[in-house]
Order: structure tokens, then C-alpha cells, then sequence
């Protein structure tokens, strides 16, 4: 058989071609978008999908840059379906105001995107002292995010042609003087009310069902008594912290790292100075810079003639209102706390040395050097600890990048078990229970991560049992498990569920029988005002609620007041029924000048966003776009809520 391949090596080649190349043709593209296919569609925009890992991706992007931007912020915060709903209505938005830009044909020329990119911040701050762009700290910066520079500007560019779709209505926006005034005065007006309140569970605590009530209920409301599919799980975590725990390092190893880095251990050199500085933009005229100099030299020679009177001179006539005062002094500084010009200069001179005029982006100095703080070099003994620590950290992330290629194929080649990968790796297989496809309250980690979760729940681990993929849940932390047991979503027998189903009930039949009896005491009343007997009035506006709702307010100014007094009814729902009688109304209070006008501004502001967004509603429309997930519903105060089950680890 070899020898036949062996001596027919150009006719073996054809067939394997023949063979081969069509199966590519027919089944490798189909291959390659399955393998693009992260799960399920979660939106779309312009007959373009958006999976689920792009949302992934981005929403893990977003909560890099918040918890960057606010590090003391709530982790849960950032991981709720809220949060993470709100992540795909932006990616959802950029999709639709790329689709604009392209269609229009808004293009961004390479000297806008150049402008752009320099007056960014943090791209500033990375600027030589002669103005030009250090590239390599640029790229590292960059790299950290990871991006390329040209992936960093290509984002740059769409971004500023995204704007532009929108640009227009927010340039144009406007309210006339009248329009605001109406609308302020609608907004602002009080009005003075009484409030009747029909609580439901006073209405509830009045009734008494009978089982054959709870039955029926049960048996009209299954859903409400689902309990969730769960399964209980083995896992092996891969991280930097399980990887170093296998380093050892020799003393030879940690005294060899010593010596190469002694002098970054034991910290930099600081030195203290003052100056006098004479200040003058670089972009000033010549002349003015050339008297600055002059006036810069006179001190100079002033001070080299007389050394004690440094602090003096720099009292009278230092420009740097921060250390003048204090007769120029810096207090102790490092050499990359200064501009370079100035760095350069007080670390190359002696305690007590003056130097001549040293010319930075801030004018000119003339620097005396008033100590040296040179730090103690600390012994290997010393520093041993600190040194393997430093070792291990060192060794342990390159180990890692080097182990999480052979993890991520370990649990993929022995899908059936994780004991082979964890004893190869030395790693230690954990359990967790109760595990639910989304995240509980109070989960973190990777029990919090939702593509952590998707992959146990998937087809394939639920009816196979195989070990999921290697998840990466974060930064050098790899993940995967295996369901030992999996038990699908059912509904709770009544016996189980008797009392929920008891509460809930009573709930409901108690916001009806509210519901009913107020809205039968709001058609008498509106009959016969007579009849209304009601507590104190108040005098309530948007921005003096008196602590009622936000429901009830609207409802009391949303009330008919041209012929007083009005009544209004308002369900609130589970909390019951309420009747509002509106007294009196009383205008908004004039003004001052200033306050008008800015609060007019504010109209306009408000009037632009509804226009934009008016218009931003068109486009999707435009650009046939829909999102295929649930918009999560934040459960109202006071609602009933299943038993939760816990994770133990």
C-alpha cells in the first residue's frame, strides 16, 4: 500500500485533490460560518447579524472601561441583565449609524482623523519634549487594549463618520422663548390634592380562599411555579495563581535576578531643588521670549554671585506661583517627575550646585540643587521573599501562555473527563451545585460569566456530559466543566409551592378587590363631591413630590383641571387603587432672568435629544432592525419572587 503511494505519488496527489478540494467547496464554507456561529443571532441591522460573542465581546469591553473609569463600582452592577441589555441597545445603535454613514457616504479625511487622534488625552500625554509622537509607547498603549494602531485609527475614522450621521439635527435643534415657557410652566405647575388609598393588602387580609381557589389558580398560572433547569458541575480552573503554584526557583536563579536588577529594586534616586523661573509660552513671539531669557540670565549671575540669596530672589520674582513663596523649592522629586529638560539638568549637578538658564516648555529656570536622596541598597537576605514572589509572577505568566494551549486542547481531545488534563497540569477538579443558565444574585467569577454559563448549558454538555470548551471568564483565567447531573426546568407540584401560590393569590385578588371598590367610589364622587371624605391636603409638583410616587404625581397633574375640584383614579397595580381629588392649581413662579434663559437652554437641549432620537428611530426602521432578545423586566417593589438555589463550591 506505502509503496504503491510511494511510487505513484503525483497520481495519489490527484485523487486526494478530487477527493478533497470539492468536499472544501461544499462543506468547508458552511464549516467555517458554523464555526463563526457563537450560539444564536441577537440582532440584527441592515440584513446583518449580531451574534452572541460579538455581544459578549463587547459587553466584557464595557466593563473593562467602567470598572477601569470606577474601580470601588459594584461588580454586579455591571454584570446584570440590565447592564448587559444596555451593552447590546450600543452595539445595536453603532450597527444602525455605521449602516447611515455608509449609505450616505460620510467619509472622514485623513486630517480630521489626525486632529481627532491628537487631541485625545491620553495620546497627548505621550508626546516627546519636541513634540513628536513616541511610537513605541503609542503601540504599547494600544497593544494593552488590543489594538494595532491601524485597528485603533480604523475605529477612530468610523466612529467620527458615525457622528456625522447625526450631527445635522443636533446642530440644528431649537425652542422658541413660547414653546419653552408652555412647556416649563405645564412642567413646573403645583397643584393641591387629596389622596385616597385603597391598599390591597388591606383588601387581602379579609380573604380566605379555599384550596379548590389555590388550584385553580395554580393550575391557570403554571409558569409563575417553574423552578429553572439547574445541574451540578466539576470544573478545573486555569489561572496564573494555580500555575505558579508548581514554580520552584533556585537561590542561584533569585541571586543571578538580583544582580541584574538591583538598582529598580532598591528605587530610584530622588533629588530636591528650587528654582526661579521666568515664564514664557513657546509659542509666544520671539522678542518676548528673548526678554524672558535676558531677564532669566540677569537672575542667573545675580544668584551665582550670591548663593544665600536664592530663596530670596525667587520669592521676588519666581513666576511659579506654587513654589515661589516657599523661595522656589520643589521638595524631593524623581527624575521622571520633571519635564526632561529640567530633569537633565538637576541630576546632572552636585548638592548645592547653581545652574545657568535652562530653557523648558514652560520658559526658563535657573535651578539650584539643595539635596541628594540616595536610596539604601537593601541585601539579597533581605529581599529574598520579595524576590521569589517577583520570580514566580514573572515565570508563572509565561508558563501560563504556555500551559493554556495544552488546556484548552486537553478538555477538547478527552471530552469525557477532566481528571486527565487536571493530573497532567496539576490542577485541582472543584465542584459547584445548583447552577443556573443565568447568573444568580451574588455569583462572581466565572459563575457570573454568561459565556461560561451558555457553554455548560449547551446541547452537547447537557446530552453528552462532555467537558465544555475552554472558556476564558478572564484576564489569564481559563475555565471548563462537565455536568455530573442535570435537571430540566419543571413545574413545582402545589404541595411544594402552596404557600407562594397562597401569597401570590391573595396578592391579586386583593389589588382587584381594591381596584373594584375605587373605581366604584370614583364614579359617586365625580357624581356627588359631597361624598368625598379625605385626609389633609397637600401641594405636590415634579420637583416637590411630597414623597408620593412618581406615578401619582403625573397622575394628579395629568388630571383635568378646568373644572375644580377634578377626580382621577390611578391603578398602581399590586400595591392597589388610589383617588386623587385635585383642590387648586398654582402656576410656576416667575423666574429671575437668568435662570429663565438658562432653563430655555435646557428645553432646546431636551427638544434636540427627542429629535435625534425621533430620527434615530427612522433609521432603524429604514435599516429593518430588530433585536432578538427580551428586554429584562425589573421586578416593581413589593413583587412576589421564587426561591432561589444557592451555589456551593
Amino acid at each position: 500500500m506505502f509503496d504503491f503511494i510511494r511510487k505513484h505519488t503525483k497520481i495519489t496527489m490527484g485523487l486526494l485533490f478530487l477527493l478533497i478540494v470539492p468536499s472544501f467547496i461544499l462543506f468547508g464554507l458552511d464549516g467555517y460560518n458554523k464555526s463563526r456561529d457563537h450560539g444564536t443571532v441577537v440582532a440584527k441591522v441592515d440584513g446583518q447579524d449580531i451574534l452572541q460573542s460579538e455581544w459578549d465581546k463587547a459587553h466584557l469591553q464595557e466593563v473593562d472601561r467602567m470598572r477601569a473609569s470606577m474601580p470601588s463600582l459594584d461588580a454586579k452592577l455591571l454584570d446584570s441583565p440590565e447592564a448587559r441589555y444596555a451593552t447590546l441597545e450600543r452595539l445595536v445603535r453603532e450597527r444602525v449609524l455605521a449602516a447611515a454613514a455608509t449609505k450616505l457616504k460620510l467619509n472622514t479625511s485623513d486630517q480630521r482623523l489626525a486632529r481627532e487622534i491628537q487631541e485625545n488625552p491620553d495620546i497627548a500625554s505621550l508626546r516627546k519634549p519636541d513634540g513628536t509622537l513616541d511610537m513605541e509607547r503609542y503601540r504599547q498603549l494600544l497593544g494593552s487594549q488590543g489594538l494595532s494602531p491601524e485597528m485603533f485609527e480604523a475605529n477612530v475614522r468610523s466612529d467620527l463618520s458615525n457622528r456625522q450621521v447625526l450631527v445635522g439635527i443636533a446642530s440644528s435643534g431649537f425652542s422658541t422663548a413660547r414653546a419653552a415657557d408652555t412647556a416649563l410652566n405645564a412642567y413646573f405647575e403645583k397643584r393641591e390634592i387629596q389622596i385616597a388609598r385603597f391598599s390591597a393588602t388591606d383588601y387581602a387580609a379579609r380573604l380566605n380562599p379555599a384550596d379548590a381557589d389555590l388550584e385553580q389558580f395554580y393550575k391557570a398560572n403554571e409558569s409563575l411555579f417553574q423552578a429553572p433547569e439547574q445541574a451540578n458541575i466539576e470544573y478545573v480552573l486555569l489561572d496564573v495563581e494555580s500555575v505558579k503554584k508548581g514554580i520552584t526557583v533556585s537561590e542561584a536563579d533569585l541571586k543571578a535576578y538580583y544582580d541584574q536588577n538591583i538598582q529598580r529594586l532598591s528605587g530610584a534616586e530622588e533629588r530636591r531643588a528650587s528654582h526661579i523661573l521666568i515664564a514664557v509660552s513657546k509659542t509666544a513671539p520671539e522678542a518676548d521670549r528673548q526678554k524672558a531669557k535676558a531677564k532669566a540670565v540677569e537672575l542667573s549671575a545675580l544668584v551665582k554671585k550670591s548663593p544665600d540669596s536664592f530663596a530670596d530672589v525667587a520669592r521676588k520674582n519666581s513666576q511659579d506661583t506654587g513654589s515661589a513663596p516657599s523661595g522656589g523649592d520643589l521638595d524631593f522629586f524623581a527624575r521622571d517627575a520633571m519635564v526632561k529638560p529640567f530633569s537633565d539638568a538637576a541630576f546632572s549637578m552636585k548638592k548645592g550646585d547653581i545652574s545657568d538658564v535652562v530653557e523648558s516648555e514652560f520658559g526658563y529656570h535657573i535651578i539650584k540643587l539643595t539635596d541628594v536622596k540616595t536610596p539604601k541598597q537593601r541585601s539579597f537576605e533581605e529581599m529574598k521573599a520579595e524576590l521569589e514572589a517577583d520570580v514566580k509572577k514573572q515565570q508563572a505568566q509565561k508558563k501560563f501562555s504556555e500551559t493554556a494551549e495544552a488546556f484548552t486542547n486537553g478538555v477538547y481531545e478527552q471530552s469525557d473527563s477532566l481528571k486527565p488534563i487536571a493530573d497532567r497540569l496539576k490542577l485541582e477538579v472543584k465542584t459547584a451545585t445548583g447552577i443556573l443558565r443565568k447568573p444568580l444574585p451574588g455569583a462572581a467569577g466565572a459563575f457570573a460569566n454568561p459565556k461560561f454559563l451558555n457553554a455548560i448549558f449547551s446541547p452537547d454538555a447537557i446530552e453528552k456530559k462532555r467537558n465544555t470548551e475552554a472558556v476564558e471568564v478572564a484576564s489569564s483565567q481559563l475555565i471548563s466543566g462537565r455536568i455530573t447531573q442535570y435537571t430540566p426546568a419543571r413545574t413545582r407540584p402545589l404541595a411544594e409551592v402552596k404557600d407562594i401560590v397562597r401569597q401570590r393569590w391573595l396578592a391579586v385578588r386583593g389589588a382587584e378587590e381594591a381596584r373594584k371598590d375605587g373605581t366604584a367610589k370614583l364614579a359617586a364622587w365625580k357624581a356627588n363631591p359631597a361624598l368625598a371624605v379625605l385626609p389633609e391636603s397637600l401641594v405636590v409638583s415634579r420637583d416637590q413630590t411630597q414623597k408620593q410616587s412618581s406615578q401619582l404625581v403625573d397622575a394628579a397633574l395629568r388630571t383635568d383641571a378646568s373644572k375644580l375640584p377634578a377626580f382621577s383614579g390611578v391603578d398602581l397595580g399590586t400595591p392597589g387603587y388610589v383617588i386623587i381629588k385635585v383642590n387648586k392649581v398654582t402656576p410656576r413662579e416667575p423666574s429671575p432672568e437668568a435662570t429663565l434663559k438658562q432653563e430655555r437652554s435646557q428645553v432646546a437641549q431636551w427638544w434636540t435629544s427627542a429629535e435625534n432620537m425621533a430620527y434615530y428611530n427612522i433609521l432603524k426602521e429604514r435599516f429593518k432592525t430588530t433585536i432578538q432578545v427580551a428586554k429584562p423586566v425589573v421586578a416593581k417593589p413589593g413583587a412576589q419572587v421564587g426561591a432561589e438555589t444557592g451555589v456551593t463550591q
